[in-house]
């Protein structure tokens, strides 16, 4: 069997060590005790408010840091923001577990947002449990290091756990440009929020299905680069949109795992996630959430009324649903931290000709590449062929009539978000 025709062998074997529906509940509940976690509660409290619950987040990634032989290392980032939900201002403090890989500078990243709120946005002191809201991501997020910290990857992978998301994605901002300042690649940002319910609003229940929101057009591109993707129909085809594009292949070679639908929007309609702000910086970047949301559970005063029941408790989760996300998760990191970076200036020319010519740059530590192409009137690549250099010709593959990606390849198979290919620029 050749090398490169197993681009999902890593993923199966990261996936072979299925997360734990035990554990996953265990820190649910932990983080649903310690009463609410609204960004401007309390940070003296030893057992209640978002100080204790950001402290027992460090505790829980030095425990499997210390597991793994120190191979995880737990930083604390902050900074003050001040806006319309803080008009006093408050510090937004992000608990970050970090496995450094070979290269420290190429980074993978899986975030979720520890903080919670009631119906008012403003209640810093009412009960406000947000199990799944979004106790279910940092959950995800814990047992994602756990399972990943028994192997070593090429690139670092960065668990994050968020603060501020509902007041403005501002612990999302705060780690976005923490990676512009520091230089690093981010290959990849997966954002898990509200990741632990199958009964969504008016009982209808989806236990087969996660969606995986991503950008078309880049935020970060300006109005010239926007219309080039345009011109070239490379809308749905950007960093974001490929990385959705391997999610859903990486799921599904998982076995008795989740179908991924493709969101071909940034978030939900009208809102937003944690993911934006690496968005705004031209990082690949999209949202895990569930297929059926249930509102009467987000962002609810406790309370019953009428016989319907409010409020974001852990009775509304469903936990070996949550472990599936997480085996998703778990296999796209894996895969993605494993393989070189993607390729970049990727272009193709062959005007007036039957033939493609496509050319990228090569990519440190790729021992060859994939060249995939497709027929314009359709979204998912059907043909590809694996080459050593950073050239080759499609032959009888018309430039007109067809689209072309590259991506980059481990010496063990592992594959890189494809690159879309596009008219070679001219500096």
């Amino acid at each position: 069997m050749p090398v490169f025709a197993i681009p999902l062998l890593l993923a199966a074997a990261a996936a072979s060590s299925s997360p734990s529906t035990i554990r996953l509940k265990a820190d649910v509940t932990t983080m649903v005790g310690f009463g609410t976690r609204h960004t401007a509660s309390t940070t003296t409290d030893p057992k209640r408010g978002i100080g204790a619950a950001r402290t027992w987040a460090v505790q829980r990634f030095a425990a499997i840091g210390a597991s793994c032989g120190g191979c995880i290392t737990v930083e604390r980032i902050s900074r003050r923001f001040t806006g319309p939900r803080a008009p006093t201002g408050v510090l937004v403090e992000d608990v970050l577990g970090i496995q450094k890989g070979r290269d420290p500078n190429r980074v993978v990243i899986v975030g979720a947002h520890i903080d919670s709120r009631v119906t008012d946005v403003m209640n810093a002191t009412s009960d406000a449990p947000g199990a799944n809201d979004n106790a279910s991501g940092v959950a995800l997020v814990l047992e994602a290091a756990r399972l990943l910290s028994q192997r070593q990857f090429d690139a670092t992978i960065v668990y994050a756990v968020f603060s501020g998301e509902e007041q403005g994605l501002w612990g999302a901002e705060l780690l976005a440009d923490t990676a512009k300042v520091r230089g690093w690649q981010v290959s990849a940002m997966l954002n898990n929020d509200i990741v632990g319910n199958t009964v969504g609003q008016g009982g209808v229940r989806v236990a087969d299905k996660v969606r995986v929101f991503s950008e078309g057009i880049r935020a970060s591109e300006d109005l010239v680069a926007q219309q080039g993707r345009r011109a070239e129909g490379g809308e749905d085809d950007g960093p974001s949109r490929a990385l959705a594009k391997a999610i859903d292949g990486i799921a599904g070679g998982i076995p008795g795992g989740l179908d991924v639908k493709l969101d071909r929007r940034p978030d939900r309609f009208g809102r937003g996630g944690d993911h934006e702000p690496f968005l705004k910086l031209g990082y690949p970047a999209v949202r895990f959430s569930v297929a059926a949301e249930n509102w009467d559970r987000q962002h609810q005063d406790l309370r019953t009324e009428q016989g319907v029941v409010y409020g974001d408790t852990i009775e509304g989760m469903d936990f070996p649903y949550l472990a599936k996300v997480t085996a998703i998760n778990v296999a796209t990191l894996a895969r993605i931290a494993a393989a070189p970076s993607a390729p970049e200036e990727v272009s193709i020319a062959g005007a007036l000709s039957r033939d493609t010519t496509v050319k990228w740059n090569a990519v440190t530590g790729a021992a060859g590449y994939r060249v995939r192409w497709r027929r314009n009137d359709v979204q998912g690549w059907t043909d590809s062929r694996d080459v050593t250099g950073t050239q080759t010709v499609l032959q009888q593959v018309p430039v007109d009539d067809n689209f072309v990606g590259v991506s980059a390849l481990s010496a063990d198979g592992a594959e890189s978000v494809v690159s879309f290919a596009g008219r070679e620029r001219r500096r």
